[in-house]
């Protein structure tokens, strides 16, 4: 039994979540440079940084989701006994 959703997510997953969270660190970053130095056009930068991070992140989401689906077609859960009344 996997005991961690990250062990058996895809490997395509995983790679969307590393570049996600690592887009969004890096816009972050130039975002307080940008406002530290006051350069406007580093901040504009740093914001379309941040929003390639975060359609990333939601392309990990549906590829998740894709996983996920595959596996309870896989899998399907156990059949429940009936309740006691």
């Amino acid at each position: 039994m996997i005991s961690t959703p990250w062990e058996a997510a895809s490997p395509l997953y995983k790679k969307l979540v590393v570049a996600s969270m690592s887009l969004s660190a890096v816009g972050i970053v130039l975002a307080i440079v940008g406002s530290s130095a006051d350069r406007p056009t580093l901040m504009y930068t740093a914001v379309g940084i941040i929003l390639a991070g975060l359609l990333t992140h939601i392309a990990g989401l549906m590829v998740r989701g894709r996983d996920v689906r595959a596996y309870r077609k896989d899998n399907p859960p156990a059949p429940q006994p009936p309740a006691r009344k």
